[in-house]
């Protein structure tokens, strides 16, 4: 019986749940959704990092919660609901970043605060866990979650590298390349070039699934 649990929570259908949202039903790449962080937080990678994390928890275990009380929720009510289940797990996030990677949490400032009205959380709770039982409804939060940090962190990637040299905080480009002339991309550390990279992001995903483009 225990085999058979274990079995089922780990079926295809929830191993596609986590790995849709990765690539083909990715929330920024494909949905277009949580723009907006992704443009602010990814100057570096390591509150690209934490921003990233913050936001599975949150959706995942904002989903699985949704989940288990969708059938007591009241339809007129249900998205003050969300968002105070939404609101009570950013607070209990937002106070374990201030207690345990405080400098982490300053530089996110108010975007930790924001993933309250994140799109992607809002969209998966009211799209998919107000219909679906609460463990592929935690799953399919955790995969959205996955799909936004691996946009999040491909971007701070090339930004922290082009923009600064170093990649979560440590030198990699030697001083010998400075010497010689290189000089850091002051661009990269624009909001704009985020932009840019998560463009060419969608170019790239899209050339390689051409399926993206029959359904966009």
């Amino acid at each position: 019986m225990n085999q058979e649990k274990r079995e089922s929570l780990f079926s295809k259908k929830y191993l596609k749940l986590l790995k849709k949202p990765l690539n083909l039903n990715n929330p920024i790449s494909v949905q277009v959704l949580g723009i907006c962080s992704a443009l602010a937080v990814t100057v570096q990678m390591k509150p690209a990092i934490v921003m990233a994390l913050s936001v599975t928890v949150v959706t995942g275990f904002s989903c699985l919660i949704i989940s288990s009380i969708r059938n007591t929720i009241a339809p007129n009510i249900r998205i003050i609901v969300q968002l105070m289940v939404v609101a009570a797990l950013v607070i209990i996030v937002d106070q374990i970043l201030k207690a345990f990677v405080y400098d982490v949490s300053k530089k996110l400032s108010v975007y930790v605060g924001l993933i309250i009205t994140n799109c992607i959380i809002l969209g998966r709770v009211e799209a998919f866990a107000m219909g679906n039982k609460p463990w592929a409804s935690f799953i399919d939060g955790i995969g959205n979650g996955f799909g936004y940090g691996l946009v999040l962190i491909i971007v701070s990637f090339f930004r922290e590298l082009l923009g600064s040299g170093k990649i979560l905080g440590h030198q990699v480009i030697p001083k010998a390349l400075y010497n010689a002339g290189y000089i850091n991309n002051g661009l990269m550390i624009l909001p704009p070039m985020a932009l840019i990279i998560i463009g060419v992001i969608i170019w790239i995903q899209r050339s390689k699934n051409p399926e993206l483009i029959d359904k966009g």
